[in-house]
């Protein structure tokens, strides 16, 4: 009996439109529908990165960079048509795996910042969500275990080539020593929500004693390599001015 991951996902396979612009180089409409919130997503992608999706409530192309907007065009209407389309299909395949549900896939979480930390400057907070199915997914922000709702992002659901899915999520940011993120995320695949944790981690200051310590060492090496090598040259001038050096008249 096949599961309803396998068969869409296979047929969403043969409506994928690849289209090589050069050598070893592939563009993919990448496209899911199903029965749970978020319902459907349309995206384009090229080599595997993402260069658009369409909003399928407002009906825009949304390009991943406004560059790929100047030079490129696709007719937003594309995407409610090809999804209307599979909606159909997804209803056949359902009746034909006898509403076989598909096995939840759980998710992998890192959280990392986007540029190096410094107190006081602000930054980006990155959750990485990877290697789920289904794309259904709940994810909040906690600083000191409070929710955090202002600068907040996320991307759309991004395709890998094992039929599973990643995301995204943002929070600008400013580090501080005394704050402490989480980043709750919630999925079918997991038996509680799973918190993975982030803190700002603050420089080793070395104690002054060994400071002073190390800068006494350095010194002394110093003052006993100028004293070798002053040694050295009087021994070498004395040598050379020693009459029992020289050689018969």
């Amino acid at each position: 009996m096949f599961q309803i991951k396998d068969i869409i996902l296979r047929a969403l396979a043969l409506t994928s439109l690849l289209s090589p612009f050069a050598a070893d180089h592939v563009s993919t409409y990448a496209i899911f529908i199903q029965t749970h919130s978020p319902s459907g997503e349309y995206m384009f992608e090229f080599d595997e990165d993402e260069m658009f999706y369409v909003d399928l409530d407002k009906k825009e192309t949304v390009w991943h960079l406004p560059e790929f907007g100047q030079a490129f065009f696709f007719d937003a209407q594309a995407g409610p048509t090809y999804i209307a389309s599979l909606k159909t299909l997804l209803n056949y395949m359902i009746q034909l795996s006898n509403h076989t549900q598909a096995t939840n896939e759980a998710p992998e979480v890192t959280v990392f910042p986007k540029e190096p930390v410094q107190l006081g400057q602000p930054n980006t907070l990155i959750c990485h969500v990877d290697k789920f199915f289904p794309p259904v997914l709940n994810v909040t922000w906690l600083r000191n275990g409070q929710t955090v709702i202002e600068g907040v992002g996320e991307s759309i659901f991004l395709p890998r080539t094992d039929y599973n899915f990643y995301k995204f999520h943002y929070l600008t940011f400013m580090p501080s020593a005394e704050d402490v993120y989480d980043c709750k995320v919630e999925h079918w695949g997991l038996e509680k929500p799973l918190l993975k944790h982030w803190e700002a981690q603050e420089p080793i200051q070395i104690p002054e004693t060994t400071e002073t310590v190390v800068c006494a060492l350095g010194l002394a090496v110093g003052l006993m390599g100028i004293i070798a090598g002053t040694v050295f040259i009087i021994k070498a001038l004395h040598s050379s001015s020693d009459p029992r050096d020289r050689g018969p008249l």
